[in-house]
């Protein structure tokens, strides 16, 4: 069974830093592209990047452009997500994502697979 898994969440100040990890089990998620989106309190779900399953095209929601970077490991089957400067609007249960479809990791979109989220709290 496809199974995805966050870790590295918690309590930042604002301006520091964290990584999260997604390690995925169950299916072979080398061949799948994996993203991140991101629930805030009392808002709705937001994408928040996405990664091809080469790994050569990244993208990322305006909001954390030049902040967050995406990558993977394949060999680990492990996507990481690490946040820069961040900013109390970060505050979000954080979800990791998995699709065949690259497009279905965007704004709006509807990914097959999801974790079970991360919580990432930045205090002011």
């Amino acid at each position: 069974q496809a199974q995805l898994v966050e870790s590295g969440g918690g309590l930042v100040q604002a301006g520091g830093s964290l990584r999260l990890s997604c390690a995925a089990s169950g299916r072979t998620f080398s061949s799948y592209a994996m993203g991140w989106f991101r629930r805030a309190p009392g808002k709705e779900r937001e994408f928040v990047a996405a990664i091809s399953w080469r790994g050569d095209i990244t993208k990322y929601v305006d909001s954390v452009k030049g902040r967050f970077t995406i990558s993977r490991d394949n060999a680990k089957n492990t996507v990481y997500l690490q946040m820069n400067s961040l900013k109390p609007e970060d505050t979000a249960v954080y979800y990791c994502a998995a699709d065949l479809n690259f497009s279905r990791l965007r704004v709006g979109g509807d990914p097959a697979y999801w974790g079970q989220g991360t919580r990432v709290t930045v205090s002011s």
